[in-house]
């Protein structure tokens, strides 16, 4: 059908990433399932169905990067919305909510080589997957951008000691968050003159492997607000950064 979108999902084969990419397969998009393992790509798109197709993404590979958007390019000519979902908490065996790991999420204590790890992902990886789509976004009529962020990399929430969550605020997956947004935030700047608009949106506390599935929320309300933003049509805004339901975020 000439009027299916064209949308690519990074990290698309678990969590968030997978139920947005079901709800955007209902709603008849052309989903391309971005997943590091093929494999497990080629299985959530069997299971997400017709309008799903896996495509091999890491998002930390320059040359997995380039071999996606050249495989776009070659069989749909065009993007018409880029999720820049991919993102990881942090890179050691630690279990989540213990002593140590909490430790270890302290500025003064905080590994650089975690750091960097994360940042590989949230940060790196996504700049430049959108350094790598936006030719093919600018071949789209109506292309959008929608960069999957999080509230706890809020500066002006953080910086607020009434915010209850502050003291989950550290360097590493909070502060990584940050700079996405930061990131997104020069996206939107330098495409403010175009037709390709970039919205930033924030899934809560839901229960995914990212946190050790310690959410409060479930995958499928968690997902509300990327859903509901990657349904925009042409005449909805840019430049917001929302939870649900379109509840704005201070930057």
């Amino acid at each position: 059908m000439p009027d299916t979108r064209i949308t690519l999902i990074t990290g698309a084969n678990q969590g968030v990433g997978f139920q947005v990419a079901k709800e955007l397969a209902a709603h008849h998009h052309t989903v391309l399932v971005g997943s590091r393992d093929l494999e497990r790509g080629k299985a959530a798109a069997r299971e997400i169905g017709p309008g799903a197709i896996a495509v091999q993404l890491d998002v930390t590979d320059a040359a997995s990067i380039e071999a996606a958007a050249e495989r776009i390019r070659n069989e749909f000519g065009r993007l018409d919305l880029l999720i820049n979902n991919a993102g990881i908490s942090n890179s050691t065996p630690l279990k989540m909510g213990s002593p140590e790991f909490r430790e270890s999420r302290a500025a003064s204590t905080a590994s650089i080589d975690e750091v960097r790890a994360v940042f590989e992902t949230n940060v790196f990886g996504t700049l430049a997957v959108f350094q790598a789509m936006l030719p093919l976004l600018r071949e789209s009529s109506d292309a959008r951008i929608v960069n999957v962020s999080s509230s706890l990399g809020s500066l002006a929430m953080n910086a607020d000691p009434a915010y209850p969550y502050r003291r989950m605020f550290g360097p590493i997956y909070a502060a990584s968050k940050a700079a996405m947004n930061a990131m997104s935030v020069a996206m939107m700047i330098e495409l403010e003159d175009t037709d390709i608009k970039v919205n930033v949106t924030s899934p809560a506390f839901t229960a995914t492997r990212l946190n050790g599935f310690a959410g409060t929320q479930t995958v499928e309300a968690g997902s509300r607000e990327v859903v509901r933003v990657a349904l925009f049509g042409p005449e909805d805004p840019r430049g917001t950064f929302t939870q649900w339901e379109g509840s704005s975020i201070p930057w």
